[in-house]
């Protein structure tokens, strides 16, 4: 391996420019340089080697005339580059041993760095898995977004309740992006359309339009073993001239909120959960993030072929989630208004161009946008996006003479423009994110859509950047694997398998045991560290650890513990195994019904705290602030992956595949992801419970909770309790809820859940099968890698090569 690593640069190599970058930047030595100056010499280091690694691969792609991927998405939940960097680059050994010499631990150096929360959860992890894993597959990609001054809020909780903290990352994080201020796009808001005709052209124009300049600001992403590296070209907004006879007037506050206007573009993440409330802020920060990145894209292309004619053929732009729908109209509107190109053609290129992953089938959370605000916030889109439905719609008409299913396919409907539809109309491919999601979205949520095109459908199972979640978090794993398998895993995840022969070695499986317990005594120091409390890691660590949503239902997760927590009262002598329920979850901020989950679950935790006796069997911590580092830590040490959600909720899932390759075994319902990992794995090796998809549907009409209420006596003790005080606190709207809708089936599958939870504790007991079913979740965690997911889409979607 060390051999392998000089190819990225040597010890004393490293050692010679770390101490230059101190003195020139820093005008210190090591012995007098802080941990903060040290992080950011090392990290200008990486940035350096990283941006050249990426200027002659952009260089060798180009010459070749390959195609290249654009990655659209509104959140990119990075997390730390530092550590990542290094060990993609396989330059780790050198740092760590370089910082020692001079008498630096390395880890303390990496905490200095804030993590890039430039998302809200999954959609923008898996985002940043993505930019990672292209890199180490060898294609040319760059992603696209906001250069957010605020990143996703931090989490405080305060007596229980959630309190957002603003995250202001950029401090620490700015040593890794690298403007170019000469690339800047301008981006036209508001005004109106003036039309006419010149010599048989229809021309159109914009006017009194509002100028903002979209600035990049470039994030390097290493791949591993690879000569490739990804960009994320983050666009900062700022206004394209200051107003000077405003301020010449004296009119000082006019000059300025112009100014204040356009950086509110890319101040703050929205915090949005799964309902986009039709906010004119929000709209503008997606059609700025489009239109700055098909400017870009177009720019760049040209400087390349001097023609739009083939950039179909060249250029792949990904739309992930609809957020960045809006850069179809815009690409259509620089080939009809900058290019002249015709209707007919420049459809031919958006169509060929475009494709767009779907994140979720909750009819809520497909976006709609009011005509009035896309009308008034970009005027030439919107008339764009009319002539695109008005096409479509005569062509379905003349098609299929069905007016009820032209008015529900059409893009407009009842005064507002559906996303989904523009971007399943307008794609070349649609995938869902798991088989059984990509099956819902052609049965129900684009059935219609599906039916009349059906080969642009298609599946991408989402995968993990397994590396940082095995390689760099669970040395005692990695070294485990190297031993026995060899390293060939940490470039291709499928070798994982080879570890399968071992499942009767015992000698294997208490090895396995041992890690798990150092990773457990690990987590289980951060926490008193961090919250005074110590945990009995000889207990089972049960872990849900993701967003805060109903339909995740961690609402069940908090029922059972109630319930076994009645039990022990009133049994206080029972043979338990010991249990730590670990959360951790983010609300969105106007999400009441999450937030009193979250006080409802520290609250059980304080609870718990009162009886010593009951505490030893029994306890539950709320982590604060969850986030990529703090999932690090936490994945390696998990006995037990709550994957809990109704079914046919949840699209896909990517913390189940963190903790599965990490040997957690996954106790969940047939949804999302966990139908491939049941695949994988095998009855034996995974706890499933509740009701299947179809069950579900046959339910739902009928579906009266309240009936299993009265019939249930743990049910019903369990309601009972949160209806009257855990903690001395009452959640009568929890309760409420619970007996009289439970939207997402809490009770129906709550009986099962108990006896796969008991069932998880008899397995545990038996230590050598608990560890079997261990190694075989990290034996078949291969297929979850993220470089699989990409290559399927550079085959199936992007047509690209290597």
């Amino acid at each position: 391996m060390a051999k392998k690593a000089e190819k990225t640069i040597s010890k004393e190599e490293l050692k010679k420019q770390f101490i230059e970058i101190l003195h020139n930047d820093f005008q210190t030595i090591p012995d007098e340089a802080t941990d903060k100056q040290v992080y950011e010499a090392l990290s200008k280091i990486v940035v350096g080697i990283l941006k050249t690694k990426r200027r002659h691969f952009t260089m060798a792609t180009q010459s070749a005339g390959k195609k290249k991927v654009y990655y659209l998405s509104m959140e990119f939940l990075m997390g730390r580059s530092l550590k990542t960097s290094l060990y993609n680059l396989e330059m780790n050994n050198q740092a760590k041993e370089m910082l020692k010499d001079l008498g630096i631990s390395i880890n303390g150096i990496y905490e200095q760095e804030p993590d890039a929360g430039l998302g809200n959860g999954g959609l923008g992890r898996l985002a940043a898995c993505y930019l990672d894993a292209l890199a180490a597959d060898g294609y040319h990609a760059t992603g696209y977004s906001i250069c957010y001054e605020y990143g996703i809020f931090k989490q405080k909780l305060e007596d229980g309740w959630q309190t957002e903290l603003p995250d202001n990352w950029l401090p620490g994080g700015s040593v890794w992006l690298v403007p170019s201020p000469t690339k800047a796009i301008e981006v036209r808001f508001d005004g109106e359309l003036k039309e006419y005709w010149d010599n048989q052209y229809h021309c159109v124009t914009h006017e009194n339009y509002t100028s903002v300049m979209a600035v990049p600001y470039d994030l390097y992403v290493s791949g591993y073993g690879s000569k490739a590296v990804s960009k994320l070209r983050l666009w900062k907004a700022e206004m394209a001239s200051f107003d000077m006879p405003f301020f010449n007037k004296g009119d000082y506050a006019k000059a300025l909120s112009k100014n204040i206007m356009s950086q509110a573009i890319t101040k703050v993440l929205y915090p949005n959960d799964n309902h986009a409330e039709g906010k004119s802020l929000r709209l503008r920060q997606q059609y700025f993030l489009c239109a700055a990145s098909i400017g870009d894209i177009v720019h760049q292309h040209m400087s390349v072929y001097g023609t739009l004619d083939n950039l179909h053929e060249k250029v792949a732009i990904h739309i992930n989630d609809t957020h960045p729908t809006l850069a179809i109209p815009e690409l259509m509107r620089i080939l009809l208004d900058d290019f002249g190109y015709s209707w007919d053609k420049s459809w031919h290129i958006v169509q060929n161009t475009f494709a767009y992953t779907n994140h979720t089938v909750m009819p809520e959370a497909l976006e709609k946008w009011d005509c009035n605000l896309l009308k008034s916030v970009c005027p030439r889109i919107f008339s764009i996006i009319i002539e695109i439905n008005e096409r479509y719609c005569r062509d379905l008409w003349e098609r299929y003479r069905d007016e009820g299913k032209c008015s529900h396919m059409s893009i407009v409907e009842n005064n507002k423009v559906k996303m989904a539809t523009l971007c399943v109309h307008a794609s070349h491919s649609v995938n869902g994110v798991a088989k059984i999601h990509s099956e819902i979205i052609k049965r129900e949520t684009f059935k219609d859509e599906y039916l009349d095109t059906p080969t642009k459908f298609k599946n991408v199972t989402n995968g993990i950047a397994y590396r940082r979640w095995l390689y760099q978090s669970n040395e005692g794993l990695t070294e485990l694997l190297r031993e026995k398998i060899g390293d060939g895993f940490l470039k291709n995840a499928a070798e994982l398998s080879k570890l399968a022969v071992f499942k009767n070695d015992e000698k294997v499986l208490n090895r396995l045991a041992e890690i798990k317990k150092e990773n457990k005594e690990k987590f289980a120091k951060y926490v008193k560290s961090q919250y005074g409390v110590i945990l009995n890691t000889e207990s089972i660590f049960d872990v849900q650890v993701k967003r805060l949503h109903e339909y995740k239902r961690q609402q069940l997760n908090a029922l059972n513990i109630i319930a076994q927590y009645n039990y022990l009262k009133a049994n206080p002598n029972a043979d338990f195994v010991p249990k730590t329920y670990i959360f951790a979850a983010k609300a969105a901020p106007g999400y009441y019904m999450a937030k009193q989950i979250i006080k409802l679950i520290w609250n059980i935790s304080q609870e718990l705290k009162k009886n010593d006796k009951l505490r030893e069997k029994l306890n539950v911590i709320f982590l604060e602030d969850y986030n990529v580092s703090l999932s690090e830590i936490l994945m390696p040490a998990a006995d037990i992956s709550e994957q809990i959600s109704l079914a046919g909720t949840e699209a896909s899932g990517t913390g189940n595949m963190k903790l599965m390759i990490n040997g957690a075994i996954t106790l969940g319902t047939m949804d999302g992801a966990n139908v491939e990992i049941h695949e994988q794995v095998g009855d034996d090796n995974i706890i499933i419970f509740g009701m299947n998809v179809d069950e579900v549907n046959a339910c739902k009409a009928g579906y009266r909770p309240i009936e299993i209420y009265n019939k249930n006596q743990i049910v019903k003790q369990a309601i009972d309790t949160i209806q009257y005080g855990v903690n001395g606190v009452q959640f009568p709207e929890i309760a409420d809820t619970l007996k009289n809708t439970d939207t997402y089936m809490a009770l129906k599958d709550f009986d099962s859940y108990q006896q796969a939870q008991k069932f998880a504790s008899e397995c545990y007991a038996d230590k050598m099968k608990w560890q079997r079913m261990s190694l075989a979740n990290i034996a078949g965690a291969g297929i979850f890698s993220a470089d699989r997911s990409v290559e399927e889409y550079a085959k199936d979607i992007w047509g690209l090569t290597k």
